[in-house]
């Protein structure tokens, strides 16, 4: 008996012009080809004298398995798919179906997977270029996936200025999902951000809207529908949806010189390698900002900022502050310091927007397990203590002695600062922290 083999195949959007040269050899070459009715339609021309077996919308494992009894009786077997099939296809439920088996690479069946046009390539070709920077792509289907997670994927997306292709928008019954993805967007992007929403890409029931985000959960949207959302940057002109790639960071115009301090073909200053020497400039430039107003104007965390003020250099300062790291071996000591500080003022923060600032003395902590702990008449204060993974001392002229304790994302657990009187620090307290500073910082 000769091996079996399955071509997993993905041809495009379904115009046969998008469809690869391998994808539409491998339905040649198969004996049987499998897929869902629809996707059958779709390549009904070349599928003269084969085996076919349709499957409905929610038999994708019965398509895999299937694709796998076909391939065990030596037969070749085609198993289609619009767009790319390794993109919300059946390569993975395939791959998991005959791992399951007891299928392996070296075995007599061999799998190729055969890539086409995603969703979100082709949607995007109509409209213009809007994945010309960083994009990603979200499903709202919470068949498969809770919804919880669904929602802190498009806030993480939001928050950090991707262009979103939203696959599955909306059902007949999945009517309000595209709706919260809009509400969690608009937290972060400015109502009118472009939105292009196709509908059957090169397909004959093509449509195509271009709106803004305010807009997008009226229009109509359906399973048929992929949603693009423009990032901070994107624009539309002349019917064209366009997000830059970035040139206007470094040359003067698209086609212009280069900008004072760049240079073609390296990194920017805002790099890998130069943001924090920027961190210092913009601090240079303005010595009213707070630490808090330069964290929010690079959209970092705290610990990122104390860092970039941690590499300074004579002639390379961050205005008045100054930072030390303190690193996780020497936190239990750095917590002991803090009680020959005298009188603090520990600041807490919720991610919310709530800041509890509490009067204490340094010898009022105590360790309970991984917590710490202050209780008194006035208030309690309960810190998860194993989420600090480091501290740093920070300084501000004559303003500011204080410790940013940190969590391993560089975000800011709690923070201690030295109180002044009448414009003074208290001078021994003031001698303790610069010891504690010596001693225990890096």
């Amino acid at each position: 008996m000769s091996k079996g083999k399955i071509l997993l195949v993905g041809f495009g959007p379904g115009a046969e012009q998008h469809m690869s040269y391998r994808a539409r050899e491998a339905i040649a070459e198969a004996d049987v080809v499998i897929g869902y009715s629809t996707y059958i339609k779709l390549v009904e021309d070349l599928l003269g004298g084969k085996e076919v077996i349709r499957k409905g919308m929610t038999e994708e494992i019965d398509r895999c398995i299937e694709a796998y009894d076909q391939a065990k009786l030596g037969k070749v077997v085609a198993l289609i798919s619009s767009g790319d099939i390794g993109v919300y296809g059946m390569a993975g439920p395939t791959y998991e179906v005959l791992l399951q088996s007891g299928w392996s690479p070296a075995s007599d069946i061999t799998v190729e997977v055969i890539p086409g046009s995603t969703a979100l390539s082709a949607c995007a070709s109509l409209v213009g270029a809007p994945l010309t920077h960083d994009f990603c792509s979200i499903s709202l289907s919470d068949l498969l996936t809770p919804w919880p997670t669904i929602a802190r994927r498009i806030d993480a997306a939001g928050r950090s200025d991707f262009v979103i292709a939203l696959y599955n928008p909306k059902s007949g019954r999945r009517t309000q999902q595209i709706v919260e993805a809009q509400r969690i967007l608009l937290q972060y992007r400015k109502a009118d951000t472009p939105v292009a929403i196709v509908k059957s890409a090169y397909r004959e029931m093509q449509e195509i809207q271009l709106v803004t985000l305010d807009k997008m959960a009226d229009c109509k949207i359906g399973m048929l529908t992929t949603v693009l959302i423009g990032n901070s940057s994107t624009y539309v002109q002349e019917g064209l949806m366009i997000t830059p790639r970035g040139y206007a960071n470094k040359y003067n115009a698209i086609t212009g010189d280069v900008k004072d301090g760049e240079r073609a073909g390296r990194s920017l200053t805002m790099g890998l390698e130069g943001w924090k020497a920027c961190v210092r400039k913009y601090m240079r430039d303005s010595d009213a900002h707070s630490l808090r107003d330069v964290a929010r104007h690079f959209d970092v965390p705290m610990g990122e900022i104390l860092s970039a003020i941690g590499a300074a250099s004579n002639d390379d300062g961050a205005s008045e502050y100054s930072s030390a790291r303190v690193n996780h071996e020497n936190l239990a000591a750095l917590l002991d310091a803090t009680r020959q500080w005298g009188r603090l003022r520990a600041v807490v923060r919720s991610s919310a927007g709530a800041v509890s600032e509490l009067m204490i003395n340094g010898d009022e902590f105590q360790r309970r397990g991984d917590w710490l702990a202050i209780e008194n008449d006035h208030f309690h204060l309960h810190i998860e203590w194993s989420r600090v993974a480091a501290a740093w001392f920070v300084r501000r002229g004559e303003t500011l002695r204080g410790v940013h304790f940190v969590d391993a994302a560089c975000e800011t657990v709690f923070n201690l600062s030295l109180l002044r009187k009448d414009g003074a620090f208290d001078k021994i307290a003031e001698q303790q922290f610069e010891q504690s500073w010596r001693e225990l910082s890096m």
